[in-house]
């Protein structure tokens, strides 16, 4: 019965999540994406937590494996976040 709640729960934050970010302003997403970094340098500290504890070869795996997606999550949102802020700067030489 668990695992149908859990079911659940990950559909609907899917669909939820479907709706919120298809509402948000083109003026919001770089602070969005921000805040997105944030989060998941949370992600990446939890990660951290399940690959160093010593609950059996499976846990080390996937929590290993947690921090790999993490890392590459985060470093990818900043260099996104980057791109998206040298849009707005402006020019030398230019008008």
């Amino acid at each position: 019965m668990e695992a149908i709640y859990l079911l659940f729960i990950l559909v609907l934050s899917i669909f939820l999540g479907i709706e919120l970010i298809g509402k948000v302003p083109a003026t919001l997403h770089t602070p969005l994406m921000s805040g997105a970094n944030a989060i998941s340098g949370i992600t990446l500290v939890g990660a951290l937590v399940a690959s160093g504890a010593d609950r059996g070869e499976l846990t080390t795996i996937l929590g290993t494996a947690a921090v790999a997606f993490a890392t590459i999550n985060v470093v990818g949102g900043y260099m996104v976040t980057d791109r998206m802020l040298a849009m707005f700067k402006k020019k030398e030489g230019g008008k």
